[in-house]
């Protein structure tokens, strides 16, 4: 594939990968991106997962037509991006890395060696002239690793974006961008927000007309909407209008409440409603989906003095990632000592700029006149902004 009249792509579709860090599930896929710049020198951008090492060799061979490779810029140093640095320095004995000094204490945690005599190390702002296409490199700590660099091409007018702008699924895969970005990005680098604003600062100051990530497509086109997208979500601002529910039930009392508080919500025009069964959804789709809503609806049962394992572990991810701006409402069931409600805010306490609602729902054992009068409640106030 071509990107530019001088940038092709030698990346590879992985369709064999189940779960992506041993725990987000790809449905479709990954796709592990690298590029060659080809000018009076070469530059290939990355490398590709172990498993992917033939092909990937063969793509720089077969994208080169007889020519050699001068430079590997290595922007990320997980294993997905760099597994094949000591494969390619093998065989093209005369190329030179170019990362940063962060990356190269990793290379030889990695390898056994930091390639000193084969090495450019870059910093902020540092340049890389291959002949008529500049590269100029950019800082991006804890976007999401601190090692990262993304570099921009002033030739072309290129972004490599390292795994900013990426998403789960294959190339070969036609689906919606926004949805497998969104839970590609906040599963991987939402606790870095403030650290993806200042990147996004930075971008902000070039001409770019391309973005070519390490996971998913090459961007081309209405640039904003993907720019717009990735500064709402690390700012953690609202994407959508509506409410999530997010619930764990024993025997199906607690999802009743649950279900008869979407209807209300539903009735009351409260905008989209969405609910997650904790024990048997995705969890990284429940937490994509508390990070794109406004509002969220806390509902579990006590359980040997805490709250359901599942709502434990959903709150912990959203705590990790720096959830906050949002408005929270909560549910509880007990038969003898319901406690959830005090327990969620207490593992909420360290999130910042939320809003409790001043309704809370209990219920002992199962629905009755009071808990149902409370879910409307509940539902109006949720609904009243």
């Amino acid at each position: 594939m071509t990107i530019t009249k001088d940038i092709k792509y030698i990346g590879v579709n992985d369709h064999q990968i189940d779960l992506f860090e041993g725990q987000y599930i790809v449905p479709n896929g990954m796709s592990y991106n690298s590029y060659a710049i080809v000018d009076e020198k070469i530059a290939v951008m990355d490398s590709v997962d172990k498993a992917f090492a033939i092909q990937w060799l063969d793509n720089i061979k077969s994208a080169l037509d007889g020519r050699k490779p001068d430079y590997l810029v290595v922007q990320h140093m997980e294993p997905d991006h760099s597994a094949n640095i000591a494969n390619f320095m093998n065989a093209y004995p005369e190329a030179i890395i170019v990362s940063s000094a962060k990356a190269f204490a990793m290379i030889k945690n990695y390898f056994g060696t930091e390639f000193d005599q084969r090495r450019i190390v870059v910093g902020e702002g540092d340049t890389l002239s291959l002949g008529r296409h500049t590269l100029t490199f950019y800082t991006a700590p804890m976007v999401h690793w601190p090692e990262v660099i993304v570099t921009y091409d002033s030739c072309d007018k290129v972004l490599f974006s390292a795994d900013g702008f990426g998403k789960f699924g294959a190339l070969d895969v036609e689906e919606d961008w926004a949805c497998e970005a969104r839970r590609y990005y906040i599963g991987i680098v939402g606790k870095y927000g403030a650290q993806v604003q200042a990147l996004l600062k930075k971008a902000a100051g070039l001409d770019i007309e391309t973005i070519c990530p390490l996971h998913g497509p090459v961007l081309t086109e209405n640039l904003g909407y993907y720019i717009d997208l990735y500064d709402i979500w690390s700012s953690y601002g609202v994407e959508s209008e509506g409410v999530v529910i997010a619930y764990t039930s024993v025997y199906g009392n607690t999802r009743s409440a649950v279900e008869l508080l979407a209807q209300k919500l539903k009735e009351k025009g409260c905008g989209k409603v969405v609910v997650n069964d904790l024990a048997r959804c995705d969890m990284a789709e429940a937490v994509e989906d508390a990070f794109r809503y406004g509002k969220l609806v806390l509902a579990t049962t006590t359980y040997n003095g805490d709250v359901f394992p599942f709502m434990r572990e959903f709150i912990h991810h959203l705590t990790e990632r720096g959830y906050r701006n949002r408005t929270i409402g909560m549910m509880e069931n007990g038969s003898w000592a319901p406690q959830a409600v005090k327990i969620m805010q207490k593992m909420l306490e360290g999130s910042k700029d939320l809003v409790f609602t001043q309704t809370n729902v209990k219920i002992l054992s199962a629905l009755n006149e009071d808990s149902r009068a409370q879910i409307e409640t509940l539902a109006q106030e949720l609904c009243a902004d």
